[in-house]
């Protein structure tokens, strides 16, 4: 699934050498922080953080596949 986040925000961005996504493991959950360039973070976000919902709608639906609790952070 880290994988596929960092396919979809490289497809958003400007400057796709700077997305980073980190993995790691809270209690019962999977925990995906996405880091984009500072200038990016808008086409990642969205409007009203409409695409952010839509990539975190897919990987829920992809964890649900796979019988896992995953959320996707967008840091700065």
């Amino acid at each position: 699934m880290k994988d596929l986040v960092a396919v979809i925000a490289k497809s958003l961005v400007e400057h796709p050498e700077d997305v980073v996504v980190d993995e790691r493991q809270e209690e019962r959950q999977t925990v995906l922080e996405l880091r984009v360039a500072k200038d990016d973070m808008g086409r990642v976000i969205g409007r009203q953080g409409r695409i952010a919902k839509a990539i975190r709608t897919v990987v829920k639906a992809m964890a649900v596949r796979e019988n896992k609790k995953v959320t996707v952070e967008i840091v700065e």
